[in-house]
């Protein structure tokens, strides 16, 4: 069955990657004879610009939580990247959330506890922190009107919630930016081990969309849409996994224009030495 990548034990939340909203590639020009390379480096966490106390953090997702409602995530970047970075400082600061709850209309409330429960869920996955950094290629996601498609596709196909897909592809690989094998072994945009990929897949299983495709065709065979419960236990054996999938899919099926803040959410990986951004085009 699909395993959950090494990187949760990373990035710690479903909600802790980002770019930090100012686009902040760390990059180095190497130039050999008539050749220039451009080489991308991890930027380590001290140098993003994210809320620094509860009232910081607060007036980011008073702002931004209600602009991605309604769909203004598809035309600023700018907007899922500062949310990002707002739950990774309330993900640093449990004792904040209370605050900043109290501090946000309540019609985000909800939304905050959601996306602060989600994390916390994958936060408890997490394992010792590595000495290095892993063998994966940091990819620029499909766009997201192309993935929503999918997700769309495979509901019809297979009747499972296109929320609960785009969690688990959020989940998973950051919609599809991480490249590389777990620890499992698992592949592909929805990290599926070869057998259960044999069972249930069919084309390219590093193509999202064939991915997508037979996450939804998995997901049925194990009681989905009826018990979803059960179905994302079977896709990751843990509890903690389906209460942030389970989550991430609630806040889409309230506000679907959601989907484009996570779809701006980039990687983020823990190491012995620091957590650091793995930007688009950072190759492992």
């Amino acid at each position: 069955m699909p395993r959950i990548l090494v990187l949760l034990a990373a990035i710690t939340l479903g909600l802790v990657a980002c770019d930090g909203g100012g686009g902040q590639l760390a990059t180095n020009t190497a130039t050999s004879g008539p050749t220039t390379t451009t080489v991308v480096r991890p930027v380590p966490v001290r140098q993003l610009d994210g809320p620094d106390t509860p009232r910081a953090t607060a007036a980011v997702l008073r702002r931004v939580e209600p602009a991605l409602a309604r769909g203004d995530g598809a035309d600023d970047p700018t907007l899922g990247r500062e949310q990002q970075l707002a739950y990774r400082a309330l993900a640093a600061h449990p004792d904040w959330v209370d605050r900043v709850v109290a501090d946000v209309p309540a019609g985000v409330r909800d939304t905050v506890r959601a996306n602060v429960a989600a994390g916390a869920a994958l936060g408890g996955l997490t394992g010792e922190a590595p000495a290095g950094f892993p063998a994966w290629e940091i990819l620029v996601p499909q766009p997201s009107t192309t993935l929503r498609g999918h997700y769309d596709e495979a509901e019809r196909a297979s009747g499972v919630p296109w929320q609960y897909l785009a969690a688990i592809h959020l989940v998973e690989t950051r919609v599809g930016r991480i490249r590389g094998l777990s620890s499992a072994g698992a592949q592909g945009p929805m990290q599926f081990i070869p057998a259960t990929w044999e069972a249930h897949g069919e084309g390219d299983i590093n193509d999202d969309r064939d991915a997508i495709l037979a996450a939804g065709r998995y997901l049925a065979s194990r009681g989905a849409p009826t018990d979803m419960d059960r179905a994302l236990f079977s896709y990751n054996n843990d509890d903690r996994y389906v209460a942030a999938v389970r989550a991430y899919a609630d806040v889409l099926a309230a506000a679907p224009a959601a989907y484009d803040g996570y779809h701006q959410w980039q990687v983020f990986y823990a190491t012995v030495d620091g957590t650091f951004l793995l930007p688009e085009g950072w190759l492992g």
